[in-house]
């Protein structure tokens, strides 16, 4: 089915285009052709494979978003749903690489990679509404969403085997992007920019923690779970934001480093180095940051229309840097070798 009309199962010949940076002469790929929009699952769902082999997103190439895999040795892509009102941003690989989760309208559900055979394991009651952001446990069991009913806002969780869902926390406010603990029974979710709050599965402990004053931006669990990195945005749009630390059991929150105005930030496996989407207006570039001493390095131009749109991720060996702009018309995904740069994080479970 090379080349024909889009379908579940339909496959595609590479659309990588190579070009050098102005800025900096390093190649640059551009993986999704801009003449349709395509682009990564949320910051903190997986879309890289954990063999940094392949690529999960969404576009819209044959008139609607559907959910796509990417060979990143060859190119190739293969489209793996044909659904209605697939949320991209819910896209996620689950543990072992052998199949996904993503909402599609009110759907929950988890389709085979090898046979693509779709199921539904929820659907949102009528009544309600999903808010939100939406993510899977690190073990791949359940899905954490949002669920909205007139002013009231429900922090959900539902198996993706058999059993029933059920709320962790509810609020009058309007909460977000829910992110489970990695080796620990608690979750991380968001009030706006204003607030981020954390509380036990079964809605116990839920408090606000306190941070450093400002905006919060993107937040993620360090990847043993035993802090929250996140970007910190100075009321003062003048001011340098900073990538922060907080660690829940000491309450404890300590500046990691000033950033050239990153609007976005990804981190590699073991936190050593971070990649940047910069929202300076002069200089919209990816950089990379060593932790132990703050220096950074411009990779390349994003020219986002919005810097927050960039959201640049490390690949779990860390060799590739992937982000997304539509610098060249609608957006697409791009990516960046940094074997260079960047040492190489070997996969603890292969």
């Amino acid at each position: 089915m090379a080349g024909s009309a889009s379908a579940k199962g339909a496959v595609f010949p590479s659309a990588w285009r190579r070009y050098a940076d102005p800025s900096t002469e390093l190649p640059v790929y551009q993986l999704t052709d801009p003449a349709s929009a395509s682009a990564l699952p949320a910051y903190y769902n997986r879309a890289v494979a954990r063999n940094s082999a392949s690529l999960l997103f969404r576009s819209d190439r044959g008139g609607s978003p559907q959910a796509f895999l990417m060979d990143l040795r060859s190119g190739g892509t293969r489209q793996l749903t044909q659904t209605e009102d697939l949320d991209g941003d819910s896209l996620t690989l689950l543990p072992g690489d052998r199949s996904f989760c993503y909402f599609a309208g009110r759907r929950l559900c988890v389709t085979s990679l090898a046979s693509l055979s779709e199921r539904t394991v929820y659907a949102v009651p009528e009544g309600r509404e999903r808010g939100i952001g939406s993510s899977v446990t690190p073990d791949g069991t359940h899905t954490l969403f949002i669920e909205r009913e007139g002013g009231l806002h429900r922090l959900r969780i539902a198996p993706l085997a058999r059993g029933a869902a059920r709320s962790v926390v509810e609020a009058s406010y309007a909460i977000a992007d829910p992110i489970a603990r990695p080796q620990r029974d608690e979750v991380l979710y968001r009030q706006g920019d204003a607030a981020l709050w954390l509380a036990r599965s079964d809605g116990s402990d839920n408090g606000k923690l306190r941070l450093a004053p400002g905006g919060i931006g993107p937040a993620n669990w360090s990847p043993g779970g035993d802090t929250i990195l996140y970007l910190s945005l100075p009321e003062d749009r003048r001011q340098l934001s900073a990538i922060r630390e907080y660690a829940p059991e000491t309450g404890a929150d300590k500046l990691v480093a000033k950033t050239s105005q990153y609007a976005h930030f990804g981190f590699n496996r073991d936190t050593s180095v971070f990649v940047g989407a910069s929202r300076n207006a002069a200089s919209p570039v990816v950089l990379i940051m060593l932790r132990v001493n703050g220096r950074e390095l411009t990779l390349c131009e994003h020219k986002a229309s919005r810097p927050e749109m960039v959201a640049p991720i490390f690949s779990p060996d860390a060799q590739r840097v992937y982000f997304q702009s539509d610098r060249g018309g609608k957006p697409a995904i791009y990516s960046v070798r940094v074997e260079r740069l960047v040492e190489k994080i070997q996969d603890d479970n292969a």
